[in-house]
């Protein structure tokens, strides 16, 4: 189980741990699901924009406040935007798989179980038990 150079953790910490570990993997999952959409409307913008002849006018929400440019002025600005999520997204991802791995060695350690592995674990006893007992 744990090393001996380990602090002694009671059931509940461990627990309580493997819950915070499976919390914030979700949280992590939720932004970056959040970015990808935005990320997926400023690709929207950029390949809208690409086409369209550079001195177009062009309208950009900054701030809540929307401004006219042109297409040469806002394309730019929209790409950096767009490669600067791809890169947090990126990044956030590889976080997540740490912490998922980290997750996933907590709870082997442990031996946790969830309520989901608890009942299937169940059944597949109660239907050894029926087939032993039907065979029989």
């Amino acid at each position: 189980m744990a090393s001996s150079s380990e602090p002694a953790r009671s059931q509940e910490e461990i627990i309580r741990r493997y819950q915070t570990m499976t919390a914030e993997c979700t949280k992590l999952v939720e932004k970056i699901t959040e970015l990808e959409v935005d990320r997926n409307e400023h690709r929207l913008v950029e390949n809208t924009l690409e086409p369209l002849d550079g001195t177009r006018k062009a309208y950009r929400l900054v701030g809540g406040v929307l401004v006219e440019r042109t297409v040469m002025e806002v394309l730019p600005s929209v790409r950096t935007n767009r490669e600067n999520l791809d890169a947090v997204i990126d990044t956030l991802k590889q976080r997540l798989e740490t912490m998922q791995k980290d997750a996933a060695e907590w709870k082997a350690r442990y031996d946790l179980k969830t309520p989901d592995e608890v009942e299937a674990i169940q059944k597949r006893q109660q239907m050894q038990a029926a087939a032993a007992q039907a065979a029989s």
